[in-house]
């Protein structure tokens, strides 16, 4: 009964008592905060507060490729999204083309139909030869086609139960003081009515547009197309968001398609002498001109605008929801002009800087890191300082648990233990940018080298802990890479001096922009965008930062673990002192850590004995809580609580105890269960822990030591950026090796490919020498 309620709330005269319309189409979730009018929202991220907000749909986006019907897919898609923002309590206004295609469409038909039947009259058969199709006038086409367009866009919005009303509107109405009122007053008691107003131009009445007669100021718009009718319609209404779609992503600062076009993200007043404008779409009577004058004249008005592409198959179905979500998708107009570059001019200068950095001498790259160590413990108190000032903040706040607390606080002894680890990188830095790897004499004066040479531009996202930033900044320098770092907030202040001390030893060789920290507004979803710009994304925080950043970065690969569920196999022939100790060290040293164990495997010969009480006495000492795996809990009378997975990190004290016949079943189940990040086992039997060390496939696999190893300065590599699981690339610990890729590099003397067979050329691939032995003993191929 209730469902055909809503159904036929689309059918409602606009008289109906308001409150019954009101209970028929109430919203779903709560209505957003609005804001009041005047000024226009400065970033991005605030157009989550948009209350009341007009899309206006170009003429290319609702209509097909031959210009004649309408594209339904993209329609249909559009509409869900206004629906649904519409559901979620925001006042909804649509400034719609496509009467004139729609029409254009009804009228070919009808014509072809008629032409046919008297051909076939007068010539007393079928044929439908030399029919020719007269010009269709916009403005017949426009009156065939408008109330087509309406009883469309009511039966798509009928299926989301959302009640709709066509306006119809002609440049005079908003020269009329009276007619502008009664406009005003329309619209306003439809959106209280809970209604969509579908607004168009009168195209079968509208006069021709008057040249170089628009946006003569805030009070006086001419309404020569719908980019300007939903500009002034923006400003009349106080809208606060105007999203304007078209066929184009956004702005470009010159036509889009030459080869130097760059899509503008923000776009500001003022500006305007640094577009250069292409030729207007093929459907419609507006062009990028028309769309950004009508822009900055919302913008002036009060109204936010952004520009987009509602075309493209792949986003259509979720640009305006996107759009109000504050996502970067195309171009925000604000008036607002940040003090700090842009992220991807930030991106541009670290890559140009880190190509110079990377042609440095190996030498120049070690004085760098060397630098930057000295300055960590020169300026130690300016640091520890800006550290405190975060700590002070966060404790305020009383928003972060105890453990991110211990990461965000660094004290003299972490500093200098990061000046220790970024000397070891500054060693390992003489030997890494352009060390061959392979070379082949393939013939007489035929030379062919692999080489290592930097990925390019990484991204590095980290959370709430600073001493990341010089680590990874001494990597990136020592692989020759450029930079982008994107840390937490809690850790701002903190960031913000180590960041200007690393810049201040890239200085000493003139690479400093090579390093970059991402301190705008930006949003992590937003970063990941930019496959074009950004080669290599590596997260380092929790699993849930990584996981979300896998699923945002759809174009750029991510080097990182979305999961640490680490285990210990407790073996029957294991030592009882060692199993205390590797025990309580991998699970209570540092329970948020990533290698922190979150499963015990003891074998069932271990229940009932001194070692299984002690191990259980440890872990209640320690306040580590217990959760029973299935087969452990089947050995229990009163069992600790059931494990709700087998595959659950804890990330605190916590843990799963489990009972396995044999190292081989212990094998199966973290294959099945684990995530493939470290895995350890306890024994004395050489020949079980070999066994264990060679089946199990994780990227770190322990004998008789603790799961907490698993970190990059434990393994010599000065630091880490990271821990990585995946199956291709660098596995385990990622230090200077894993931010590495390699080119091959042929010196010849005119040769060419024709010059040799396949199965010559395959023959002396077969004879490589080691790089270490000279040139002059291998053999040439002719």
């Amino acid at each position: 009964m209730l469902l055909r309620r809503l159904t036929l709330c689309s059918r409602i005269p606009l008289d109906y008592p308001r409150h019954v319309c009101r209970l028929l189409a109430r919203p779903l979730t709560q209505v957003p905060q609005g804001r009041a009018h005047g000024s226009s929202f400065a970033h991005r991220g605030e157009l989550r507060r948009a209350k009341r907000i007009v899309v206006k749909l170009g003429s290319a986006v609702v209509t097909r490729g031959d210009e004649c019907g309408l594209a339904l897919g993209r329609l249909a898609s559009i509409v869900e999204q206004v629906a649904m923002l519409q559901n979620q309590g925001r006042e909804m206004m649509i400034v719609t083309s496509g009467a004139v295609a729609f029409g254009k469409q009804r009228l070919r038909h009808e014509i072809l139909l008629s032409q046919s039947v008297r051909q076939a009259l007068h010539s007393g058969h079928n044929q439908l030869k030399d029919m020719s199709m007269p010009v269709l006038e916009a403005r017949a086409c426009a009156a065939a086609g408008q109330s087509g367009l309406m009883a469309l866009y009511e039966a798509m919005f009928t299926q989301y139960s959302t009640c709709t009303a066509q306006v119809l509107v002609t440049n005079l109405d908003f020269h009329d003081d009276q007619k502008r009122q009664n406009l005003n007053s329309t619209l306003q008691e439809l959106l209280r009515m809970n209604i969509v107003p579908i607004i168009n131009t009168n195209d079968a009445v509208v006069p021709p547009p008057e040249p170089n007669s628009d946006l003569l100021g805030v009070n006086v718009i001419s309404i020569k197309d719908n980019d300007s009718l939903a500009a002034r319609l923006a400003v009349e209404m106080k809208a606060d968001l105007l999203i304007a779609l078209s066929d184009v992503e956004g702005l470009y600062n010159s036509p889009p398609g030459t080869d130097d076009a760059k899509l503008i993200d923000i776009f500001y007043p003022g500006d305007q002498q640094s577009i250069t404008y292409g030729t207007k779409s093929r459907v419609g009577i507006g062009g990028m001109e028309a769309k950004v004058k009508a822009a900055l004249w919302a913008l002036q008005g009060g109204t936010s605008v952004v520009i987009a592409n509602g075309t493209h198959p792949k986003v259509t179905g979720h640009v305006i929801t996107d759009i109000v979500e504050g996502k970067k998708v195309g171009t925000f107009f604000s008036e607002i002009k940040p003090a700090g570059p842009t992220v991807e001019h930030q991106t541009e200068m670290a890559r140009n800087s880190g190509r110079t950095l990377a042609s440095l001498h190996p030498d120049q790259r070690s004085e760098i890191i060397c630098h930057l160590a000295e300055l960590l413990t020169e300026r130690k108190e300016e640091i520890l300082a800006a550290n405190k000032m975060d700590i002070d903040l966060a404790v305020n706040a009383g928003h972060l648990p105890p453990a991110m607390l211990k990461r965000l606080s660094l004290s003299p002894a972490k500093l200098n233990n990061l000046a220790i680890g970024l000397r070891q990188i500054a060693v390992a830095a003489q030997d890494s940018v352009g060390r061959v790897l392979r070379r082949t004499r393939v013939a007489h004066n035929l030379e062919l080298e692999q080489i290592a040479v930097p990925i390019g531009v990484l991204l590095v996202i980290f959370e709430a802990r600073p001493d990341c930033l010089p680590q990874v900044s001494a990597l990136a320098i020592a692989s020759g890479n450029a930079l982008l770092l994107k840390g937490g907030k809690e850790a701002a202040n903190t960031n913000r001096v180590l960041h200007q001390l690393t810049q201040e030893a890239l200085s000493m060789h003139g690479v400093r922009e090579a390093v970059q920290l991402v301190s705008t507004r930006e949003e992590v979803e937003d970063l990941c965008r930019l496959d074009k710009m950004i080669d290599l994304i590596i997260p380092r925080g929790s699993s849930q930062l990584v996981r979300n950043i896998q699923r945002a970065a759809k174009g750029i690969p991510v080097l990182g673990h979305s999961e640490g569920i680490c285990h210990v196999y407790v073996d029957a022939e294991a030592s009882v002192d060692k199993v205390i100790k590797i025990v309580r060290d991998s699970k209570c040293d540092y329970p948020a850590a990533c290698n922190a164990m979150e499963t015990l495997l003891i074998h069932r010969d271990i229940l009932r004995t001194p070692l299984f009480d002690q191990i259980i006495d440890m872990l209640r000492a320690e306040r580590v809580k217990i959760h029973a795996g299935p087969q452990f809990a089947s050995f229990l009378t009163f069992s600790p609580s059931a494990v709700k997975s087998m595959r659950t990190e804890y990330g605190d004290l916590e843990c799963c105890i489990e009972v396995v016949d044999s190292m081989q079943e212990a094998v199966d189940h973290i294959h099945k269960y684990g995530s493939s990040h470290t895995d350890v086992i306890i024994t004395e039997n050489e020949n079980t822990a070999e066994q264990f060390l060679q089946q199990l496939d994780s990227a770190c696999v322990f004998w008789n030591a603790s799961s907490r190893f698993a970190d990059g300065y434990r393994f010599g590599l000065g630091a880490e950026v990271g821990i990585s699981t995946a199956r291709i690339h660098a596995r385990g610990p990622v230090g200077l090796e894993g931010l590495l890729t390699t080119k091959w590099v042929l010196r010849g003397a005119g040769h060419t490919a024709a010059d040799f067979s396949e199965q010559g050329t395959m023959k002396y691939l077969h004879e490589n020498l080691p790089v270490e032995q000279p040139l002059a003993v291998q053999r040439d191929s002719n």
